[in-house]
This record gives C-alpha cells, structure tokens and sequence, in this order.
C-alpha cells in the first residue's frame, strides 16, 4: 500500500486544525472533574494483585461518563470501554493505562500523605498520580470529549484498557489480552509517564536468578565448611563489571545490569550459610537479547571461578480475581521507527493540537509495550501525563495541565491516525 505524501498528510493536518483546538478547549472544561476523579484513585490503595476496588471506581466513572458503546472485565481482571461497533473494515486502535502502583516505601519520607490527594503547585500529589494513574481521568473524558463535539468513530474502534500487574510483571495483563481474549489492535497508545512528549521506544528488561551452593557449618569453626556468600560476593564483583562492558545505542541508551537483591539460607545466625542467591535487573537495549544476556552472565559466573545455577524466574502471583497466568520475567526490547504510521499520527496529533512539531524521543523505564510491542509486535507509540523522573518516588505528582492534553490527544489520535 503506497504511503500519502508529507503534503497530503499535512494538508488532513491542517483540516483537522480547527477541529483539535475545540477538543483542547472542551478538554478543559472537565479538568475539575478530571482532578476530583484522580483524588478519589488516588485516595484507593492498589499494588498490584490488589486492584479491584481501583477497576471498581474506573468502571462507576466510565459509566457516569458515558458515551462507551462496552464496558467490560476481563478473568484477569483488566477493565476494558470500547467506543464504536468492530467490523473488518475498521481499525481497532488502543489506549493502555496500567491502574495498579508500587508501594509506599519509607512513610517517614513523605511530606504528604501518599493515600490523601493533595492539589498543590498546579499538579495532584501522591502515591499513582504521576505513575500512572493521571491518565486514567484523561482516556474516561476523552471519551466524553469525543461525544460532546461529534467525533465520529466510522473508520475505527477506540478501546480505552485499564489493566493490572504492570508493577509487578510488565506487560503480563497484555500477553492475557491477546492471547486468552483474543484482541489484536492495529496501534497501542501507551499512556506511561512521558511528560507529553511522543516516545516510540524503550529498552527491554529482565530478571536473572543466581545460586551457589557451600556448605554450612557452625560459625565458630568457618574453616569446617565452605561459605555460599563469599562465592555470590565473587560473581557480584564479576556483574559489576561486566555493567562497564554492556552495549551503548545511540537513541535506547545503555544496556545495563545490576544485583537488585541478595538472599542466603542458613540453619541460623550462628552458621555458616549454605545456599545464596543473587537478583540480576538486567535492561537490554537494542541487539540484546534473552539469549545474549544469559551467555554474558554465564561467562561471568565461570570468571569467578565457583558452581552456581543460573535461571530466568517465572511470575506466578494471582490477579485479584484469583487468576494465575505464568510467564518467564523477559520482556524484549522495542523501538518503532519515526516514520511508521502510528509515530506520525502522534506527532500530527501533537502538532495539531499544541502548534508545534513535538521532539521524538523514548523511555528510559519500562512498559507494558514490552509485550503489545516487544512480544507481539503490535505497533505502539507512548504519549501520557507526568515526568519518568517522578515514578515511584515520594514526588510522585502529576501536572493538572497535562491531564487536559492527555484527553485532548487520547480524543483525537483516531483521526490523525486513519488521515495517515
């Protein structure tokens, strides 16, 4: 299929023009309600394997909102709103969020209550309100935005997701989606922190588990035995500098690796340890691999010289809904190229919207992309609410400005996509 010229695609721009500036404005007019619903989720604890009351206070909204053609939970709990009727004519374009959140941490580091939503210097502070729960309150008003001004749908579906366990297991809820419930869209907006920017790429990420064995023995006679933390100690000196080596690319950045946790088994405090074991956070960038990233490690484990085993974990945790859907903690890398389709309805959107062309750029963490992307190879494009730099910290905030252009873009990322 031949692709519409630059002039073309401009032109449906500058048609859309006028159309876009409405939607900002009407997007406005609901950002009062957009920061009284945020307060309300942000108020609702929901690490992941725990989200159901927050899916339950989506689902009051979406329906009090209206508008939605389906609203509807999946078994593993995803929430998911469609506006518009499939057909095979149509594209069926998404919008992710992810509702569940890390915990609190330190308590004591807080100067706000995490669970008590706080407006203050134009943002809403707490615990999810930058990562990620900010965009929720812009996809449910996009919807209305949409049926206020008459957005017509006929050339594509908009599926609005709300899904579960991102914190724990990135992009799990995704593989539940297209796998068990068979939905396949032709383009994901991933709603992430981006600062509204458009990003099109991230390295991928994954786990690796480390174990020695010694032998244990009284502490009083350490000669008598041989001790499994000494020999972890060795092979965590070994990943430490095989970080330095790790491969650079010029747009995803490094791939790293780093020991995120350490855990031995010993008969008591007095004893030396028998068994230790390592936690490998390993982030790939472009041209790693799962196969690449388990060599590496092997060669540095045989560099220091003791017996271990070396594993990629499997995630087993049940949803709230009490499902269980195993997969290995791999998530491969992706990075979609400035020219593909969805890339440029994004910054057509932005441009549109905002009057001006946005700087492209990526994430430095990781997403729920990693499997609609990386695993399925379903085009995605990143566009939400808040700064990266506020994820999981004890700033986590969202500008209440940014809650306006992420509905605004949400309502009209349709169009510029099928003007493509």
């Amino acid at each position: 299929m031949r692709r519409p010229s630059n002039s073309f695609v401009r032109e449906m721009g500058d048609a859309l023009m006028a159309g876009t500036h409405s939607c900002l404005r009407q997007a406005g007019k609901y950002r009062s309600r957009m920061v009284r619903f945020l307060k309300d989720l942000v108020a609702i604890p929901g690490f992941s394997g725990s989200e159901g009351p927050v899916i339950n206070r989506i689902r009051q909204e979406l329906e009090s909102v209206g508008g939605f053609d389906r609203i509807w939970t999946d078994p593993m709990g995803n929430l998911l709103a469609r506006i518009g009727r499939l057909s095979k004519s149509k594209k069926l374009l998404a919008v992710d969020a992810h509702v569940d959140t890390v915990e609190v941490g330190d308590r004591s580091e807080w100067k706000r209550d995490p669970f008590k939503a706080v407006v203050a210097d134009g943002k809403v502070w707490g615990r999810g309100a930058g990562d990620q729960r900010g965009a929720i309150p812009a996809m449910v008003y996009a919807g209305a935005i949409m049926r206020d001004l008459g957005i017509s749908a006929d050339d594509y579906c908009l599926l609005f997701t709300f899904t579960v366990m991102e914190e724990d297991c990135d992009g799990l809820c995704w593989q539940y989606i297209i796998n068990e419930d068979g939905i396949r869209p032709d383009a994901v907006v991933v709603t992430d922190s981006t600062d509204c920017r458009v990003l099109r790429g991230q390295r991928g990420r994954m786990e690796i588990g480390i174990t020695c064995k010694g032998k244990s023995c009284h502490g009083s006679m350490p000669h008598k035995g041989v001790n499994a933390i000494y020999r972890v100690s060795r092979i965590a000196g070994e990943i430490e500098r095989l970080n330095d080596r790790l491969a650079d690319d010029p747009f995803l950045g490094k791939g790293t690796v780093t020991v995120s946790y350490v855990d031995c088994k010993t008969p008591s405090r007095c004893a030396v340890p028998g068994e230790a074991y390592l936690h490998l956070d390993r982030r790939l960038t472009i041209g790693e691999t799962r196969r690449s990233a388990l060599a590496e490690v092997r060669k540095a484990v045989k560099r220091a010289g003791v017996p271990a085993t070396i594993e990629v974990p499997r995630y087993r945790k049940p949803s709230y809904t009490g499902l269980v859907y195993e997969t290995d903690h791999y998530f491969p890398t992706w990075c979609e190229p400035e020219d593909a389709r969805q890339v440029r309805a994004a910054s057509e959107t932005y441009r549109t919207l905002f009057g001006r062309k946005p700087r492209v750029g990526r994430w430095t963490f990781s997403t729920n992309a990693v499997s609609i992307a990386g695993m399925h190879g379903i085009p995605c494009v990143g566009f939400g609410p808040a700064p990266e730099k506020v994820a999981h910290t004890v700033n986590d905030s969202v500008p209440i400005d940014h809650l306006v252009k992420a509905a605004a873009f949400y309502a009209t990322f349709g169009q510029s996509y099928c003007s493509m």
